[in-house]
């Protein structure tokens, strides 16, 4: 049964940083193109950034510079490491092979001072 985790959102201040997780069960995350969205309050789901299964990385213009996203084939788990976080950051964030629709429960991730 596919399944994915998210965790590691939180509170943080503006500058901060913080490492989202996305713990896979099911398949393998190197073996997919995998993704990750975001949806802030009132807004639909808007693409973040994604990583090939060669390991060739693509973001979003508004993280660029800012996010990194990578993965451990050992823990089977994708990262989304984000620094420099802004308030327009607030969002849900989400997880997901590239093809695919989110499903899971996402982690809130909140930038305010």
């Amino acid at each position: 049964q596919v399944q994915l985790v998210e965790s590691g959102g939180g509170l943080v201040q503006p500058g901060g940083s913080l490492r989202l997780s996305c713990a896979a069960s099911g398949f393998f995350v190197s073996s997919y193109a995998m993704k990750w969205v975001r949806q802030a309050p009132g807004k639909g789901l808007e693409y973040v950034s994604q990583i090939t299964s060669g390991g060739i990385t693509a973001y979003a213009d508004f993280v660029k510079g800012r996010f990194t996203i990578s993965r451990d084939k050992a823990k089977n788990t994708l990262y989304l490491q984000m620094n420099s976080l802004k308030p327009e950051d607030t969002a849900v964030y989400y997880c997901a092979k590239r093809e695919d629709i989110p499903r899971g429960q996402g982690t809130q991730v909140t930038v305010s001072s």
